[in-house]
């Protein structure tokens, strides 16, 4: 299967849910506070137990770098540390870290560069990645068009927000080689990265290239991420609870009335699998790229394989019923929304923008050098 010649370009192929999107081009994080993430956790800390939960701020700092700080300032193992999910560098994000033990009245008077402390607590167990139900979002999209739709831009959300946001995973997971890295391993038989670490992330990224191929496929269909093929393996909204699609009728009512969703592969030997027309379209897509099951079941180590949903909600910045908002404020476009836990933000500015330009601020990319893959989160 040929390679697309970088990860922007194979992003393009994918088609838009809206459609045309409203803005021709428009530039996002110039500033680090163009992108502001809070975080909204899974539970609140109780109070009691040996885990020290800090939720702080950070700015132009990955979570992991930031995590490593403040366990070195209160004395405790960074290694021992947990996050739900990981924030991007070029941003201000808040989150909520877990320290095995470490003093709470510490906590509370650190002062680090770049980083602020806004609550500390404690709980009986560490944090664990997908410890969240979502992100809420506040982005400033500069160097916008002179000829500016606002109520073209407030269509397209409001289309998101009734028919879901396609659940791409975004460029940034593929970088300019990963994917042609992965394919060497995996599907090649070339030699695999010495890191353990390294090895998990190309397995998601030739995971994640399968995944938006069959997630653009579905959008083209005749209800577009709605649509529910007979064997879908579908997912309630409410209680995340995963059923098998038999009575295609009634799960397709259901899922125009976004009650339920379908889900599609991240291979691995141990996903669950589809039946029927839904499990013969994902055989088709594994072969197309030279996969099999002997060949999952050998990475099986670095990805087990998972399904995700084909769509997400997307809502308003408070959550709820409330609708995200989009104003024009001294020339510059506003987006406040809300989006659950392994939705990218930058897919929904995709949906909006035709080529939306990612400016990190210069000092720190100098500072910190190559940027990495962020998770899914935006992060992800």
């Amino acid at each position: 299967m040929e390679e697309k010649s970088s990860a922007h370009d194979a992003q393009e192929d994918l088609p838009r849910a809206v459609g045309q999107p409203p803005l021709m081009y428009a530039t996002l994080k110039r500033e680090a506070s163009d992108f502001v993430v809070d975080e909204e956790p899974a539970y609140a800390p109780e109070g009691v137990g040996d885990h020290l939960y800090i939720r702080f701020e950070k700015t132009g700092l990955d979570t992991d770098e930031a995590v490593r700080r403040i366990a070195r300032a209160l004395g405790v193992d960074a290694r021992e540390a947990g996050v739900a999910g990981k924030k991007d560098r070029h941003a201000v994000t808040t989150q909520w870290a877990s320290f095995l033990r470490g003093d709470p009245d510490q906590a509370k008077a650190l002062e680090l560069p770049q980083i602020r402390v806004l609550e500390v607590s404690r709980h009986k167990n560490k944090i664990r990645t997908g410890h969240l139900r979502g992100n809420r979002f506040a982005l400033r999209l500069r160097d916008l068009p002179s000829d500016v739709d606002l109520a073209a831009i407030q269509s397209a959300l409001g289309h998101l927000t009734e028919k879901g946001l396609p659940a791409y995973y975004g460029e940034q997971r593929f970088g300019i080689d990963n994917l042609a890295r992965a394919r060497g391993w995996l599907v090649d038989g070339g030699h695999a990265p010495r890191h353990p670490g390294e090895r998990k992330f190309l397995v998601s990224v030739l995971q994640s290239s399968i995944f938006n191929e069959l997630c653009a496929a579905r959008l083209r269909m005749a209800h577009g991420l709605a649509t529910i093929v007979h064997g879908d393996v579908a997912k309630k909204d409410d209680t995340g609870g995963l059923f098998l699609a038999e009575d295609t009728a009634e799960v397709q009512a259901r899922a125009l009335r976004f009650e339920v969703s379908a889900t599609g592969p991240m291979f691995g030997a141990s996903m669950r699998s589809a039946e029927h027309e839904s499990k013969a379209l994902e055989e088709e897509a594994l072969a197309r790229h030279g996969l099999d099951a002997d060949k999952l079941a050998r990475f099986s180590k670095f990805g087990e394989g998972t399904r995700r949903v084909y769509r997400f909600r997307v809502r308003g910045y408070e959550g709820g019923e409330s609708a995200p908002e989009a104003r024009l404020e001294d020339g510059d476009l506003i987006l406040r929304f809300s989006l659950p836990a392994g939705a990218y933000a930058t897919t929904l500015v995709r949906e909006l923008v035709k080529e939306p330009i990612t400016a990190p601020p210069p000092r720190a990319a100098e500072r910190d050098g190559p940027a990495v893959a962020p998770d899914p989160l935006d992060a992800p």
